[in-house]
């Protein structure tokens, strides 16, 4: 399935108006996902393509803990929007718009080939095979609209 990572912050950050991007990601906080997460992987190739130095305050496992401290005004970060829907819609995150964002990224399944996988487990891959277009159409259509 596509993800696409979006610049956040909360919404009651107040941010000079006409900051570029360098300065943005100078100047602003970054929360990060902990290394080896697929987030950061995409977060930290967008800031080495451009050539931008950050001040990185905080390392969190996960994304629910990322969002937490964004919404606490601890700093902003790259988010799957996925993830910030109800944050979103309630106006306590914000998107800022960043030219070169969002990153799309795939979300994927993955094990490890040594792994035998239970009946339940190969049940639910049988099933995401034969249903993941219908699931996908009717839990995540909203994220084509932001």
């Amino acid at each position: 399935m596509q993800n696409k990572l979006f610049f956040v912050a909360s919404s009651k950050l107040e941010l000079e108006k006409g900051l570029s991007r360098k300065k943005l990601f100078e100047e602003v906080p970054l929360i990060y996902r902990e290394q080896g997460s697929a987030t950061r992987n995409a977060m930290e190739l967008f800031i080495s393509n451009n050539n931008f130095s950050v001040r990185k305050t905080i390392e969190l496992t996960s994304n629910e803990a990322v969002k937490q401290a964004v919404l606490s005004g601890l700093g902003c970060s790259i988010m799957p929007l996925i993830g910030i829907r109800n944050e979103l819609r309630n106006k306590e995150l914000q998107i800022l718009p960043v030219e070169g964002l969002p990153i799309s990224t795939e979300w994927n399944l993955i094990w490890l080939k040594s792994k035998k996988l239970s009946p339940a487990a190969l049940a639910y891959l049988e099933f995401l095979k034969e249903e993941k277009d219908r699931v996908i159409g009717e839990q995540f259509a909203w994220v084509d609209t932001v």
